[in-house]
């Protein structure tokens, strides 16, 4: 579904911020935050459902690591060795998804190997949903 679709602009959106709001109104805030994160989930499965459980893993390891990270008033050493080891988790993911391929082609030209292909689909918003963690991770350490 895009943003500038029939079933976005007519279906999706409105009742989302009707939701939102009339949750808002009645006196439930968080409620309203959790349904507009459900529809959010909801929007990103529209293109395909089965990345949203690696969504689902992303968010709630980094919700876990952030909340370790934040538990102190000043950083120790373990909490930068967490920091650390969190980013690389998610670089890592990223990685993969997006070069796997790519280190392929490279070491295959480089040292002429005949290595496969892996059939990897680049799921929809990775950098930007991996990089958005990194920095809740960075602000929850700092």
């Amino acid at each position: 579904m895009l943003f500038n679709s029939f079933p976005f602009l007519f279906g999706f959106l409105p009742l989302a911020l009707s939701g939102y709001f009339l949750l808002r109104a009645r006196g439930f805030p968080h409620g309203a935050l959790a349904f507009l994160g459900g529809m959010s989930l909801l929007f990103y499965s529209w293109w395909d459902w089965r990345f949203l459980p690696l969504l689902m893993i992303s968010i709630l390891f980094n919700y876990g690591v952030g909340c370790l990270l934040s538990r102190h008033r000043q950083p120790s050493r373990s909490d930068r060795w967490l920091l650390a080891g969190g980013i690389a988790i998610d670089l890592s993911l990223l990685a993969y998804f997006k070069y796997a391929n790519f280190f392929l082609a490279t070491a295959n030209s480089v040292f002429d190997l005949q290595l496969p292909f892996a059939a990897i689909v680049l799921p929809l918003g990775i950098s930007f949903f991996t990089f958005t963690q990194i920095a809740w991770l960075v602000d929850a350490f700092r």
